[in-house]
């Protein structure tokens, strides 16, 4: 079992940055990808980016050259530094990690709330 806990969220004006981070603990050998997704209310949950053990990147275009995801693997921890922060950016972030015990399964984290105001 893995366990994802995050921080960082917050509340922040248009054009700020936030930094969040996500640990994972708990029974594993290894992680593979770990990401984060996020759901403004009333939409479905998607794709923010992820990010491999060997450090490949993926985004969606929205966020593309605002946020960055960044990894260390010695702390299993995955963070996401967000720029130019916007109002449609308001949603709730989850984490999410792809780790292996005796079989690869996804784990999701509690979620953080992040706020832009206009």
């Amino acid at each position: 079992q893995v366990q994802l806990v995050e921080s960082g969220g917050g509340l922040v004006q248009a054009g700020g940055s936030l930094r969040l981070s996500c640990a994972a603990s708990g029974r594993f050998f290894r992680i593979n990808t770990m990401g984060w997704y996020r759901q403004a209310l009333g939409k479905q949950r998607e794709l923010v980016a992820t990010i491999t053990s060997g450090g490949s990147t993926n985004s969606a275009d929205s966020v593309k050259g605002r946020f960055t995801i960044s990894r260390d693997n010695a702390k299993n921890t995955v963070y996401l530094q967000m720029n130019s922060l916007k109002p449609e950016d308001t949603a709730v972030y989850y984490c999410n990690a792809n780790a292996y015990w005796g079989s690869f399964s996804d784990y999701w984290g509690q979620g953080t709330q992040v706020t832009v105001s206009s």
